[in-house]
């Protein structure tokens, strides 16, 4: 028999140990075994198709935490107003800025400017998918429909969070006068802006493109010109591109958390029993071909 000092101490060693340590689910057995009801299809009416130089990318909107956002920029988008702007700003490692720079360029179909939705607020809690860490810029993170969000302690108000890939609305020091621009983090996760600013989107694919965008502009053509922005249900016709995403409300998501939080595969020596909202991966998956 063992001494009942010794347990805790054996425990502890027991559960390091390879073996068990190799037991537990990896990241990729568990994306493997996931059916078809932990995933959801994406919208294509709530897709945005950004055509640049070297490719496309879409983006996934999010009507639910920012419905005025989603709708004006469908609406810039069908206009046509993005044909021939570019993206024309960037802060190396944070973000990419496109839209109308001149602000000249006229809008027939949407608003220039739009009140600031920059959290939602609710009179019953909103039930979202909760990491169990601690969090300097909010009480509670977590996810919800396939974004990264954090909330207030009560859950009535919930916004999505600065990670990196998302999509978002610059504006002025008048916290109402976004509208146009748009821009997408290309680098780490910049959550002081959290509540500052509209966040209402995030890359489901083509990250790559923003990350090879020209930074510095020349007197011979047009930086980083963009060829369209187009809602992906309108141009069905041409681009049938389909997605799906992993339900963040699902079991297999709810396993991949804790697996990311204490990785099983061989390679790791160290396990840290932490993820933050931004270091979790929300699986996603073109289900056709490009």
């Amino acid at each position: 028999m063992f001494k009942k000092s010794l347990v805790p101490v054996l425990l502890t060693l027991l559960t390091k140990s390879p073996l068990a340590h190799a037991q537990e689910p990896t990241v990729s057995s568990i994306l493997e075994r996931a059916d078809a009801s932990q995933w959801r299809a994406v919208e294509p009416n709530n897709v945005l198709k950004i055509t640049l130089a070297t490719g496309s990318a879409y983006i996934e909107l999010n009507p639910y935490l920012a419905p005025k956002h989603t709708s004006n920029i469908k609406l810039l988008a069908q206009q046509g107003f993005y044909k021939e702007l570019n993206v024309y700003r960037f802060v190396e490692g944070f973000v990419a800025q496109g839209g109308d720079a001149s602000g000249k360029k006229v809008i027939t179909k949407a608003s220039k400017t739009l009140p600031a939705e920059f959290y939602l607020t609710t009179k019953a809690p909103v039930a979202i998918t909760e990491l169990d860490n601690q969090d300097g810029y909010a009480p509670i993170t977590g996810f919800l429909d396939g974004f990264a969000v954090a909330q207030n302690k009560n859950k009535t108000e919930t916004w999505q969070v600065h990670c990196n890939g998302i999509f978002a609305m610059a504006r002025g020091n008048d916290i109402n006068s976004g509208g146009t621009e748009f821009y997408v983090t290309i680098g780490n996760s910049q959550r002081y802006l959290d509540r500052n600013i509209t966040v209402f989107g995030r890359v489901l694919e083509g990250m790559q493109h923003f990350n090879r965008l020209n930074r510095q502009a020349n007197d011979k053509e047009l930086l980083n010109p963009i060829t369209d922005i187009q809602v992906l249900a309108d141009i069905a016709e041409y681009d049938s591109s389909q997605f799906k995403v992993m339900r963040t409300d699902s079991t297999a998501f709810k396993a991949l958390i804790e697996a990311r939080k204490n990785r099983s595969e061989a390679w790791f020596v160290e396990t840290p029993n932490y993820i933050d909202v931004c270091a979790m991966p929300i699986p996603t998956q073109r289900v056709n071909k490009a």
